[in-house]
């Protein structure tokens, strides 16, 4: 999973898909993410790769939403 960013938006890409997000909500979708696991537990590691990918993102310098950990 990749997750790279602009100014305003952010994009999530995966092996066979991409979906672009305004960057003020990576929040949102990192604890959705995260709640998906943990309701989830049979998805084992599924989402695993785009949660890191988000977090990551929220720690980088220029997008720093508090929220990495």
């Amino acid at each position: 999973m990749k997750a790279t960013h602009d100014e305003t938006t952010f994009t999530l890409t995966g092996e066979i898909w991409s979906a672009t997000y305004p960057l003020d909500e990576l929040p949102k979708w990192l604890r959705w993410y995260r709640s998906r696991k943990a309701r989830f537990p049979k998805a084992g590691n599924s989402y695993d790769a785009t949660i890191a990918a988000l977090e990551g993102l929220a720690g980088d310098g220029d997008c720093d939403f508090g929220i990495a950990g």
